[in-house]
C-alpha cells in the first residue's frame, strides 16, 4: 500500500510543480503581501512635488497667519517651497453664505483644492469645516486640524495670562517604547506591527496554500471523475492508496511552497533595519501550520469527493475558506487580550486552532499545557476526518450524476461496508 500511495504522491507532485500556476504561485502571497503591506505605506507617506492650494474662511479675522506660519514651519517640499499655501478668501460681502459660494467657484475653477470654515465662536466650541471635492485626503485634514488645534489653544491660553510657550513644553507629549520579555526572560523592543504581522502572515500564507492547493485536489477528484480516469486508477490501487498519495502529494507540493515563502520572509526580514516579523517560535509556527494544512487537506478530500461538477467544487472550496477568514476578524480582540478564556476555547477548537495559535504565540507564549492540548486536539482531530475523508472518498470517487444527500453521507459514514 505505502509503494503504491508514494507512486500517486510522486505523480501528484510532479504533475504539479511542472505548471506554470504553480510558478506563479510561490511569488505570488510575497507580491500580495509586500503589496498590501508596504506599498500603501509608501504611497501615504510620499512627499508632495508641488504646493497645494488651501482656502480658508476665517470669521474671527486674527487667526490665518498664525496657521500659515505653523504650516510652512512644519511642512515642506523636498525643494524647500512651502508644502501649503493658504488662500484667504474674502470679499466686500462678507457674509458667511456668500464667502461659501465664492470658495466653491475657487474649487470647480481648480483654484484651491478646498476650503476650511473657522467660524467666530471657534475659541470656545471649537467647530471647524472642510469642504472640497476630495474629503478622503486624511493626512491633509490631520495636519491641518492640528495646525489650528495648537493656534486655538495658544490663543485661549493667552486670553487666560498664561504663557502658551511654557505650557506647550511643560505638556509635551510622552513617546512609550514597547519592550517584550520573553519567558526566558530576555528583552527585545517590539512594537504592534511586529506582532500582528507575525500572525497576519501566518494566517495569509496558511489561507493562500489551502485555496490553492485545495482546489488542485477537489478539480483533480473532479476531472478524473468527469473523465473516467479514476476507474483505470482504482484498477491499479485501492480508494484508501488513492486518497493517501493526493493527500501526500500535494502537502509535499505545499511545503515546497511555504519553504520557499519561509525563506523569503526571514531574508526580508532580517534585511530591514525594523524587522516586521516575530521569530521567537518559529518551530512550533511551522508544526501548527503542517498539522492545519493536513486537517484542512483531509476536509477537502471528504468534501470533493462527492463532487461532479467544477462549479461545486468551486462553490465548495469558497465555503471552506471561510473559515480561515474568521480569524482575521478577531485578531485584534485576541491580540489585546490572548490569555482570554474566549481565546483558550477558540484555540481548541481544531478548525481554528492553527489560526488562533499562530496569533497567540506572536504576543507570548501560551501555558506549555494549552500548547500540548492543542496539539493533541489537533492532531486526533486530522485522525478522525483523515478516516471520515477515506470512507467518504471510497464511495463518493465512483458516484456520478447526482450529488449524494447529507444523510447519504452519514450513512456511508456509519456503515462498515
Amino acid at each position: 500500500m505505502k509503494n503504491k500511495a508514494f507512486r500517486v504522491a510522486r505523480w501528484e507532485f510532479i504533475e504539479k510543480v511542472k505548471t506554470k500556476a504553480f510558478i506563479i504561485s510561490l511569488f505570488m502571497l510575497p507580491v500580495i503581501i509586500g503589496v498590501f503591506a508596504v506599498l500603501p505605506g509608501i504611497l501615504a507617506s510620499k512627499a508632495d512635488n508641488q504646493t497645494r492650494n488651501i482656502g480658508i474662511i476665517d470669521q474671527t479675522d486674527s487667526l490665518t497667519l498664525q496657521i500659515a506660519t505653523k504650516l510652512d514651519i512644519k511642512y515642506k517640499l523636498p525643494d524647500g517651497r512651502p508644502n501649503y499655501k493658504l488662500i484667504p478668501i474674502t470679499d466686500n460681502d462678507t457674509t458667511l453664505e456668500h464667502l461659501k459660494k465664492l470658495a466653491t467657484a475657487m474649487i470647480l475653477g481648480n483654484e484651491i483644492e478646498g476650503y476650511f470654515i473657522l467660524p467666530r465662536d471657534i475659541m470656545t466650541k471649537g467647530n471647524v469645516e472642510y469642504r472640497s471635492e476630495n474629503v478622503g485626503n486624511i493626512r491633509e485634514q490631520e495636519r491641518f486640524s492640528s495646525a489650528i488645534g495648537d493656534v486655538v489653544v495658544e490663543k485661549r491660553l493667552l486670553a487666560s495670562g498664561l504663557d502658551a510657550q511654557k505650557i506647550k513644553t511643560l505638556t509635551t507629549k510622552v513617546d512609550v517604547k514597547t519592550i517584550k520579555i520573553s519567558s526566558k526572560g530576555e528583552e527585545k523592543e517590539s512594537g504592534f506591527l511586529e506582532t500582528f504581522f507575525s500572525g497576519y502572515i501566518f494566517i495569509m500564507m496558511l489561507m493562500f496554500l489551502v485555496i490553492t492547493s485545495g482546489q488542485m485536489l477537489i478539480r483533480s477528484v473532479v476531472e478524473e471523475k468527469s473523465n473516467r480516469i479514476v476507474e483505470v486508477l482504482l484498477s491499479s490501487c485501492s480508494p484508501m492508496e488513492l486518497m493517501t498519495g493526493k493527500v501526500l502529494g500535494l502537502t509535499l507540493l505545499g511545503l515546497t511552497t511555504v519553504s520557499f515563502w519561509i525563506l523569503i520572509l526571514i531574508g526580508v526580514n532580517f534585511s530591514t533595519p525594523t524587522p516586521f516579523l516575530n521569530v521567537d517560535h518559529l518551530f512550533l509556527l511551522i508544526v501548527y501550520f503542517v498539522l492545519g494544512y493536513l486537517l484542512y487537506a483531509a476536509v477537502f478530500v471528504a468534501v470533493g469527493a462527492p463532487l461532479n461538477t467544477e462549479q461545486e467544487a468551486q462553490q465548495m472550496t469558497s465555503y471552506i475558506s471561510l473559515l480561515l477568514v474568521f480569524p482575521i476578524a478577531l485578531a485584534i480582540p485576541i491580540m489585546q487580550n490572548p490569555d482570554s478564556l474566549f481565546a483558550k476555547i477558540l484555540t481548541l477548537i481544531p478548525i481554528f486552532t492553527p489560526t488562533f495559535m499562530a496569533l497567540r504565540l506572536a504576543i507570548q507564549l501560551p501555558e506549555w499545557w494549552e500548547i500540548v492540548l492543542s496539539l493533541v486536539i489537533l492532531c486526533g482531530s486530522i485522525v478522525v476526518m483523515m478516516w471520515a475523508a477515506a470512507k467518504i472518498f471510497r464511495i463518493g470517487i465512483l458516484l456520478t450524476g447526482k450529488r449524494p444527500s447529507l444523510k447519504e453521507i452519514v450513512h456511508w459514514l456509519t456503515t462498515n461496508a
